[in-house]
């Protein structure tokens, strides 16, 4: 927001004469600024208390009445001056998105290293945990983006599953996956094929076996529907093979203990600025999840 200054008038005072912040008291203000959520353009923090100055950006992150909070912790496996890696649980977006915008991984990510330059290269689905990069400079932002863009990032997954012996072998699924807007599952259609991926039962636990999963495109809920269609849906999969409208409520209220089996485990890719070798590994497990 942009403050309208006054005569010997503080931030905060600005502030709490913002309509969109109404209801806000200075105490709360005086919070969320404790916990580094009120900022300036360079993602540093504001005093409160300093004087408003006219046409002066502040930002502020403000909780949704009714977002659920996300009990999960999201661990850094790596950071450097340009990227910073981590293991993100399940249930937690990638970007702010409908109801879902201080319990994402980009809004938890900004407030942990106090600044709004962090930024997705690619995304995770909610209901994945697992290996998510983000950039930390807009100079390099375009050139990591575009490694996930050209598919030159090698991606592997695991998932928990009913056990199939045969796919100890690895078996390829192709097909065209579409998925239209309003529609909450992608389906396979007629046409070109838009979607490839190998899976192999790698493992087995007393809950299932435990897939290795390669994806080598990138549509929407490839993976859930392609192991679908082989007869060994994801445990915890809220849409595939059926759609099971009370296991995809219980987060809404509350309730983390069914999560999608499945974890993006690792990332490899050439570093488009230093041309090192990179893999980065979650140390989630699909038998034994966080939520």
């Amino acid at each position: 927001m942009v403050l309208r200054s006054g005569p010997e008038r503080t931030v905060g005072e600005c502030l709490l004469s913002t309509p969109s912040l109404a209801g806000l008291t200075l105490d709360d203000l005086r919070a969320r600024a404790v916990r580094g959520e009120v900022v300036d353009t360079h993602g540093h923090p504001v005093d409160l208390d300093d004087p408003a100055r006219l046409n002066t950006s502040v930002f502020l992150y403000r909780d949704l009445p009714d977002e659920p909070h996300i009990p999960f912790d999201l661990p850094i496996l790596y950071a450097d001056e340009s990227i910073v890696v981590v293991d993100k649980p399940h249930f937690l977006a990638t970007m702010p998105r409908g109801r879902h915008v201080a319990q994402t991984a980009l809004v938890r990510l900004r407030r942990q290293l106090g600044t709004d330059l962090v930024s997705p290269a690619h995304r995770l689905d909610r209901l994945t945990a697992g290996v998510l990069l983000f950039t930390l400079r807009p100079e390099v932002r375009s050139a990591y983006q575009e490694l996930f863009a050209t598919r030159q990032v090698v991606k592997e997954y695991r998932a928990l599953a009913p056990m199939r012996d045969d796919l100890t072998t690895p078996v390829t699924v192709t097909d065209r996956i579409e998925k239209t807007a309003g529609d909450l599952r992608a389906r396979v259609v007629d046409g070109e094929v838009n979607a490839i991926s190998e899976i192999t039962l790698i493992d087995r636990s007393g809950a299932g076996g435990i897939y290795r999963l390669r994806p080598h495109t990138g549509r929407t809920h490839q993976l859930r529907l392609h192991m679908a269609s082989l007869g060994v849906g994801i445990v915890g999969d809220p849409l595939y093979p059926d759609i099971r409208p009370d296991l995809a409520e219980r987060p809404d209220h509350g309730d983390f203990s069914q999560p999608l089996r499945l974890v993006a485990y690792a990332l490899g890719f050439d570093d488009p600025l230093t041309g090192e070798a990179r893999r980065f590994e979650s140390r989630r497990s699909v038998v034994d999840p966080d939520g």
